[in-house]
């Protein structure tokens, strides 16, 4: 499956695929569902291309995990 990260609709069931992208379209999604504070750091975005099948949910769902254990400490 090849999806055009720059344009094509994104839901949490988005898979992340091969040609994935961080683009601007993805950025929007994800702040949409993370908040106005989501940014992209380079520990995440190599753990969203280590290989493990994930979705853009699975994505959101981490960063947002990532974020309340910050603040935990």
């Amino acid at each position: 499956m090849r999806i055009d990260w720059h344009s094509a609709p994104l839901t949490r069931d988005t898979p992340i695929t091969p040609n994935y992208k961080n683009t601007q379209n993805v950025r929007r999604f994800l702040r949409q569902a993370c908040g106005e504070d989501f940014k992209f750091d380079r520990p995440f975005m190599q753990w969203i291309k280590d290989g493990t099948d994930l979705t853009l949910g699975d994505v959101a769902d981490e960063w947002t995990r990532r974020q309340v254990a910050k603040k935990a400490k």
